[in-house]
């Protein structure tokens, strides 16, 4: 009877084990880490540049930011930098993937096909892409984009730039009789023609006569193109310089000119210290932060996140006291205020046209990426154009420029 008794309980403790387990009993509790938390996650950037490109820096910065703040060591991090846009993005991403990282994010446009390529073939890793388009009809769990609402850090470093034209105007200092800007930008993608739109439009809600030139490079990175354009629009009579290309071509251009700047991606303060008055820029801190917590805590990542002023995605560097215009602090806090609260929007269709005519509430755009660029979406609702709502990439039109905007060359 004795025998039978503890061989009872010998079966009865086996059976109960499990269940304690499963119950968090019968044992020492896991350390914290050993099966989430940073422990949990390798993460991998892949960059088009490396940190003497403006754009880049600014994504090095944020994720090293964001690895100290999440307790990420260092060797569970890692950046690989000058990856062009073709084949060497999916060998960089399968390398990654070999190193053990879980969570890959990229920085450039042209790398989101070789992304998606990655994505396919390692299905249990994230691979999260800046300024790509495809995410949304992709319809993959693990591949994302993201961008933000930098549409608006724009219009209010150009509405920075406007007063700086009123107060030259009011000086009698501009070169004609009318003011006028100079920007150089990248390429013609409805990145680079939403930035310079929303740049214009804020410069003109305080300085409506301005007009603006555009040219472009034809490269995100060309210090010695960058600066020849901006000479072009300076010798061609601009009184101020603006940028969506990633060097300090531009800013060296206007400092050696004496041509106030408004340069982008971070302060250029330490080369421009005479002309430089303040930048835009998206902070990727937030979402890098997002992405690494919805895998530490097995959360679902949407295919499109849009950071905003109020995520603190979209910032304006300090401004240059010494170059901008008197008041324009206060301005800038008054249109910010705006645009957080919804009284302002940066697209509101009765500040503009194009042709000559006002964009209706039929208007629609691009939003399905696909080769011949075919509008598909309605965009325009409740007087202003939604920028970055129906995907997290811009796809403020391409075809023709807002009225009192002047393109140089469009090949592209």
């Amino acid at each position: 009877m004795k025998k039978r008794l503890i061989a009872l309980l010998v079966c009865l403790v086996m059976v109960m084990m499990p269940m304690l387990a499963a119950c968090g009993g019968g044992g020492e509790e896991a350390p914290a880490g050993d099966e989430g938390g940073a422990a949990a996650v390798k993460v991998g950037l892949i960059t088009l540049h490396d940190e003497n490109s403006t754009y880049d820096l600014n994504f090095i910065n944020g994720f090293k930011d964001s690895m100290a703040k999440l307790g990420i060591s260092e060797e569970n991090y890692m950046i690989k930098t000058n990856i062009p846009e073709g084949q060497e993005c999916y060998d960089t991403a399968a390398d990654l993937v070999d190193a053990g990282c879980n969570i890959i994010f990229a920085d450039s446009f042209g790398h989101e096909d070789f992304m998606i390529q990655a994505a396919k073939e390692f299905p249990d890793v994230q691979f999260c892409h800046a300024t790509g388009t495809k995410a949304h009809t992709e319809g993959l769990a693990n591949y994302h984009n993201a961008f933000a609402a930098i549409y608006e850090g724009r219009y209010l470093a150009g509405v920075a730039a406007g007063m700086k034209l009123n107060e030259l105007k009011d000086a009698g200092k501009l070169k004609g009789a009318a003011p006028k800007m100079g920007y150089v930008g990248a390429y013609t993608y409805n990145e680079v023609v939403s930035g310079y739109t929303s740049f214009f439009l804020g410069a003109r809600s305080v300085c409506p006569d301005v007009t603006m030139d555009v040219t472009f490079t034809g490269s995100w990175y060309d210090e010695t193109a960058e600066k020849e354009g901006a000479n072009k629009l300076i010798q061609s009579g601009c009184d101020l310089i603006s940028q969506h290309a990633d060097s300090m071509g531009a800013p060296t251009a206007c400092e050696e000119a004496g041509i106030p700047d408004v340069s982008y991606n971070g302060s250029t303060i330490s080369a421009a210290p005479n002309t430089y008055i303040i930048s835009s820029r998206i902070n990727w801190s937030p979402y890098y932060e997002y992405v690494i917590n919805a895998v530490m805590n097995g959360e679902e990542i949407p295919p499109d996140w849009t950071g905003t002023l109020e995520t603190g995605s979209v910032e304006l560097t300090e401004l240059n006291e010494a170059v901008a215009a008197e008041g324009t602090q206060a301005k800038l806090d008054e249109v910010k205020a705006g645009l957080e609260d919804g009284s302002i929007h940066v697209f509101d269709t009765s500040a503009f046209t194009i042709k000559g005519e006002a964009l209706g509430d039929d208007f629609q755009a691009d939003v399905d990426s696909d080769p011949d660029y075919t509008p598909d979406t309605n965009v325009v609702s409740d007087g202003y154009f939604h920028e970055s709502e129906n995907r997290s990439a811009p796809y403020f039109p391409t075809a023709d420029p807002v009225d009192g905007i002047n393109l140089l060359d469009t090949a592209f």
